[in-house]
């Protein structure tokens, strides 16, 4: 084949002398009697790697696959080494063309054709790791991106020569200076740090929210410093993975000084403020809190910069973490303790009074979510109104009077029953008109 590709772009030429190349090596892999045996071997190899597979595949499942009631840890090793039961076929073909190799060696000292083979039994064990073991859908996109191609390079032993291209290929930023391959080598290996990165997040922070002898504060706390300290050592290994030096970001590292020093200060403080939150245990994600200007809700969420308050009527609200510390908040949950409220009434001035007291403090006893401790339902002469005798009654319960709650609603009903049980009236106001004077007399009727 002389053709003539001189007119032709550098990528053509390049490409065609490699197909060149590879269209003479088999046609001396054909001419050459130590080639056919080394292609016997291959399909030896792979027909008893199908022979083996075949028995071994069910076998496996059966011994590996748990009953659906078993959770424990062993249990799910064993699920996740049943993805892995398709590779079982390309793998045994690999081995058993190892085997060839060191056979084919020893007999005529060449091994092209049977090492080609053992580079597509590799490509093939690839191929099915990507589309039948691999579940999660970025390690999926990575493999059938990244990992399918660098083993297509690596089979057909162009991988090498790709590299060098890559190596020899620099780019420059600043007093920086790193090669294209070195790059390419970043991207994919900050993709699988971060990647485990968060997986490994994911499962620490599972694993903390189990512990519930821990305070809720405690757990958020050793959370964060366990997303901190994985994605913290994920950066620095991966620019050793790329060659960079950390001095190298000395400047970096300055300019982002002088930028929280001016523009980001309200965000570093709010940082460090989350953090002396979660420190002290202040408030935590389930407390109900009331800020100075008057909003108050229920924390949902955490972050690095602020809290989320979940009101009652369904609006949440971003307040900065530097407001649970500058400012006077109450906390009306604090882990769940008990909150005192207190129902007002009136009675009529009719009434004994010395005997409202246990009565009502006997009938808002009788409801379930009303507590005994710290204190009992406490009646208490509160004065003396213009239509009536003002009382109220004190209460303690856990939780809040709003939302699902309507503990003040609830006991105002057993107060109104209990009075209307034993005849005590409610007042309302009455008024009394005074005329003063002598009202005038009617003009006498003249008849017509």
């Amino acid at each position: 084949m002389n053709w003539d590709l001189s007119q032709q772009p550098e990528l053509v030429q390049t490409v065609a002398a490699y197909a060149l190349q590879g269209w003479q090596i088999a046609l001396a892999w054909i001419v050459q009697p130590a080639s056919w045996s080394q292609l016997a071997l291959l399909a030896l190899a792979y027909v008893l790697a199908v022979l083996l597979s075949r028995r071994l595949v069910p076998f496996l499942r059966n011994f590996l696959t748990p009953t659906p009631a078993q959770r424990n840890i062993i249990a799910s090793a064993r699920r996740f080494a049943l993805l892995f039961l398709p590779l079982l076929l390309p793998l045994l073909a690999y081995a058993f063309t190892a085997i060839g190799e060191a056979i084919t060696l020893s007999a005529f000292g060449a091994t092209a054709v049977i090492a080609f083979g053992k580079r597509v039994f590799l490509f093939l064990a690839a191929r099915v790791l990507v589309n039948e073991t691999i579940r999660d859908p970025f390690l999926k996109l990575l493999g059938r991106y990244v990992l399918l191609p660098v083993m297509a390079l690596y089979t057909l032993g162009l991988l090498d020569a790709a590299s060098a291209q890559l190596n020899a290929m620099t780019i420059q930023m600043g007093n920086i200076t790193f090669s294209v391959m070195a790059l390419v080598r970043g991207l994919i290996a900050g993709a699988l740090l971060f990647w485990l990165g968060r997986w490994s997040n994911d499962q620490s922070s599972a694993y903390l929210e189990k512990q519930q002898e821990l305070r809720p504060a405690t757990r958020q706390l050793a959370a964060k410093a366990a997303e901190i300290a994985i994605f913290g050592a994920a950066f620095l290994l991966l620019m050793n993975i790329m060659g960079i030096s950390l001095t190298s970001l000395a400047v970096l590292g300055g300019a982002i000084g002088v930028g929280l020093g001016f523009g980001l200060q309200k965000i570093a403080a709010n940082f460090i403020s989350g953090v002396i939150l979660l420190i002290e245990g202040q408030a935590t994600v389930g407390d109900f809190v009331e800020l100075d200007d008057g909003q108050s809700g229920t924390i949902v969420k955490t972050t690095a910069r602020a809290m989320i308050l979940e009101t009652f009527d369904g609006r949440w609200v971003v307040v900065p973490n530097e407001d649970f510390i500058t400012t006077r908040v109450v906390n009306y949950s604090d882990s769940g303790s008990a909150n005192r409220y207190e129902a007002p009434f009136s009675v009529s001035y009719d009434t004994d009074i010395n005997a409202v007291p246990a009565i009502i403090e006997a009938a808002v006893a009788t409801h379930p979510g009303i507590l005994q401790a710290p204190y009992p339902p406490d009646c208490e002469l509160r004065g003396f109104g213009d239509s009536g005798i003002d009382f109220a009654v004190e209460f303690w319960v856990n939780g809040l009077d709003d939302g699902p709650n309507k503990f003040t609603s609830d006991v105002l009903f057993l107060i109104w029953n209990a009075l209307k049980d034993n005849g005590i009236e409610i007042p309302y106001p009455h008024r009394v008109i005074e005329l003063k004077g002598t009202p005038p007399l009617p003009e006498p009727q003249v008849e017509a």
